[in-house]
């Protein structure tokens, strides 16, 4: 079975999400990390990767200016 190319791979939002939430966690199954592989585009997990990332910090600044306030 070929992958298809990366510009047509269809991969669901949720999908994407739930793999870079694996990702930040550090822990996934090979076979998981494999089927992502085949499925997911990789320029969609790229963009939800900096938009968790961002989303992630400015979480941890509220709740610093929150504490320190």
């Amino acid at each position: 079975m070929s992958t298809p190319p990366v510009h047509k791979r269809k991969g669901s939002v949720m999908g994407t999400v739930k793999a870079v939430l694996w990702g930040f966690l550090g822990i996934r199954r090979q076979a998981d990390y494999q089927r992502d592989i085949a499925r997911l585009n990789p320029i969609h997990l790229m963009v939800v990767g900096v938009l968790m990332a961002l989303a992630f910090v400015g979480i941890l600044i509220l709740i610093v200016n929150w504490v320190a306030g």
